[in-house]
């Protein structure tokens, strides 16, 4: 099911950049972005995990450097049945983990510093528990591909505004496309941003709350997520991400961008309140 999401997500790029192709410079313009379509595929399939790294200026690190999460990677790598990811550490001060990949064998688990900070063992496994659902359930390649596809988004905004300026839409021979192409161009700008939070939190939230909901059933305890899922809450509203880029922000344990969203109708995220209440409800449910 996640391939063929994926999939689905793929061809929406490359009918988008068509179109915007046409708007922008007619015929010669949607075999141009036709073909920057084609290499986004391929480097939103092959490279994207290597770009979400690189944008959150992490590292590999031994089990030497890094013992105790690999000691973790490797139990719920086991836990999970799945081969154990390679183990990333970001500079970032903003307490946050993802997962990425295009597939389990070809996952990678990223950890920001300050999140080690600020949990304990028993909270860090809860969040690592969270992001090896993801790696099981597939959800790394989607979440992924749209990261660079919410990233095209933007950089499609930023030619559409440098065509307005320069009066580049419609075609400079067609001065009867000239006015409609300017509409098109101007709602493009207004839009694109729009869109790229929409299609992130379509394929976000629900995999937040399966996700959450996996982590605590596999780590047996619930109540450590949670936990964990508080400090985070209340740290990245004080600490805000210097690293974290608006693109990548779905692939986060909680919105490394929270303190900077408008509403959370747009949020990539599904409100931290309701997540630690499924898991109290859950770690409940255990209880009895």
């Amino acid at each position: 099911m996640n391939t063929l999401k994926t999939a689905f997500w793929m061809v929406l790029l490359t009918v988008l950049l068509v179109l915007v192709g046409r708007v922008l410079a007619g015929t010669g313009g949607m075999i141009i972005f036709l073909a920057f379509a084609v290499v986004m595929n391929g480097v939103a399939y092959w490279f994207s995990d290597r770009i979400a790294l690189a944008s959150a200026q992490a590292r590999e690190v031994s089990p030497a450097e890094a013992p105790m999460l690999h000691r973790l990677a490797d139990r719920l790598a086991i836990q999970y049945h799945v081969p154990k990811p390679r183990v990333y550490v970001s500079p970032d001060p903003s307490p946050n983990a993802f997962a990425t990949g295009r597939s389990p064998h070809h996952a990678a688990i990223c950890v920001n510093e300050g999140l080690l900070r600020i949990l304990d063992e028993e909270e860090v496994y809860g969040v690592l528990a969270h992001e090896f659902a993801h790696v099981r359930n597939r959800d790394i390649l989607t979440s992924s591909v749209v990261a660079v596809l919410a990233g095209a988004i933007t950089l499609i905004a930023n030619v559409a505004q440098w065509g307005l300026m320069f009066g580049g839409y419609g075609g400079r021979d067609d001065r009867e496309q000239g006015a409609g192409g300017f509409i098109a161009g101007l709602l493009l700008i207004i839009l694109a941003p729009v869109a790229a939070a929409l299609i992130q939190l379509a394929v976000s939230r629900s995999r937040e709350y399966e996700a959450d909901h996996t982590g605590a059933e596999v780590s047996g305890d619930p109540m450590a997520l949670a936990s964990a899922l508080r400090k985070l809450e209340r740290a990245t509203q004080v600490i805000p991400s210097p690293t974290a880029q608006p693109a990548f922000a779905h692939l986060y344990i909680v919105n490394p961008l929270s303190g900077q969203t408008l509403s959370t109708l747009f949020s990539t995220h599904p409100p931290l309140e309701d997540r630690i209440r499924r898991l109290e409800a859950m770690a409940a449910g255990i209880r009895r």
